[in-house]
């Protein structure tokens, strides 16, 4: 019989040539990999042939159209709506929709999309998310036939602009105590609209505005398409908000109803309460997670060149510091783990298996990081961060804003909360 050390000797025998295999196998994959910081996980092999030619357009719109025009944009505070015919014109528009006019493909494709977009500014995704997540995609979700033949099409190709009139002055992170109501119209001729929305995307500029209000009678939530060259005057006004500090290349405003009227064929039939605009603001979140990536990227890409030209200290490049290099690596890391989450729940989407708190964690955390390594690569540009033509100080403000709106940080760690506790810590 083997004794206990002869048995040990036996196995290494035994697994000696299997070892020995797997050392080589091991030392030719690094010989033949190399690292590219730019996509540290190979992130871009995962994605079919249609994500990367999506992702191709996307970029090159995003790079030669947007690029050269956000600079007067964000410091005009003036938003061109043509960029979204632009983008119809592209298929960039409910991308994920099928049928009517849309291109009806992956989710991965759409987050692929945002990315780009808001690697340029997140005030443009904006934009973009608004018209195809929250307007367009609940129109095909809830809306009937006819409503979805009389306005996705417009929309598809940025000829209908539309916005999601949800958030009011009181009532930010609690929608369900929204005070604007839709009373049944003595005529029978569908409703009247009353009350206000604030913080409104798109909203002077929109043809088409989704309008979340609770029914007067039963004090259920109904969403509602209202049509601007409908209403008669004085029922409607969407005054711009002016000044703001970040997602100046996009337009926000106000929506104020004073009985304003709405057909019956214009309510959202087939959804009530807050599952509506929730499911609306759970795509939206997830193009978020896409975009705010985006935007990390670039201020990763152009920190990265200012510090290797940027000479300090005996002619030495200050990417050779040990500081620099920590900000560079953690913003690298949080990109790349930020993509690979993103894509995972992207693919969970598409397969019917994405719960909503999967989307609240990479909203949370994507927004979350690109902020912090946002304001840590500020820091690599010294003083000169503070001029605009930098880029990486307008992103900064930017994530400022995408960390706060469509459900603030915090406001997501509780939604993760009750689902670990399953306890409900919002009230």
């Amino acid at each position: 019989m083997f004794k206990p050390a002869c048995r040990h000797a036996a196995r290494q025998l035994r697994s000696a040539p299997r070892n020995a295999a797997i050392l080589s196998q091991s030392r030719l994959l690094h010989a033949k990999a190399t690292f590219d910081w730019r996509d540290p996980f190979n992130a871009s092999s995962l994605f079919t042939e249609e994500e990367l030619a999506v992702s191709e357009t996307a970029e090159s719109y995003s790079q030669e159209r947007l690029q050269p025009r956000v600079l007067d944009a964000f410091r005009n505070e003036d938003y061109d709506k043509n960029i979204l015919k632009e983008m119809g014109e592209l298929g960039l528009l409910g991308a994920t929709i099928k049928g009517h006019g849309c291109a009806g493909v992956s989710s991965v494709a759409a987050g692929l999309i945002t990315r780009a977009v808001e690697r340029v500014d997140s005030g443009y995704r904006s934009a973009m998310s608004v018209q195809s997540s929250l307007c367009m995609g609940p129109i095909d979700e809830w809306g009937t036939e006819e409503q979805k033949d009389r306005f996705l099409p417009g929309m598809a190709k940025g000829q209908i602009i539309g916005c999601f009139g949800l958030t009011e002055p009181n009532h930010g992170s609690d929608p369900g105590s929204m005070e604007t109501v839709a009373k049944k119209r003595a005529d029978g001729k569908g409703y009247s609209l009353s009350g206000s929305k604030t913080w409104i995307t798109n909203s002077p500029i929109a043809d088409l505005l989704l309008v979340w209000a609770k029914l007067a009678d039963t004090g259920k939530i109904k969403g509602f398409l209202v049509e601007r060259e409908k209403c008669p005057p004085g029922t409607l006004e969407t005054p711009p908000i002016k000044n703001k500090n970040g997602l100046r290349a996009s337009i926000t405003g106000m929506i104020l109803l004073d009985d304003c009227p709405v057909p019956e064929e214009n309510m959202l039939p087939e959804v009530e309460g807050l599952k509506g605009p929730f499911s609306c603001l759970n795509s939206a979140r997830f193009g978020i997670a896409w975009g705010t990536m985006g935007a990390l990227e670039d201020c990763l890409a152009r920190a990265t060149d200012y510090a290797l030209g940027r000479k300090q200290f005996k002619g030495n490049p200050i990417a050779k510091y040990q500081l620099v290099q920590k900000k560079l690596a953690d913003a690298a890391t949080d990109a790349a783990y930020g993509i690979m989450a993103s894509y995972q729940v992207g693919r969970l989407i598409d397969e019917g298996k994405a719960a909503p708190e999967m989307i609240s964690m990479i909203k949370r955390q994507n927004c979350d990081r690109a902020l912090i390594g946002a304001r840590a690569l500020q820091e690599v540009f010294g003083g000169n961060a503070a001029s605009d033509e930098y880029h990486i100080g307008r992103h900064v403000s930017n994530l400022f804003v995408t960390q706060t709106y469509e459900g603030q940080s915090d406001i997501h760690s509780l939604i993760l909360g009750r689902a670990i506790t399953g306890l409900q810590a919002f009230c």
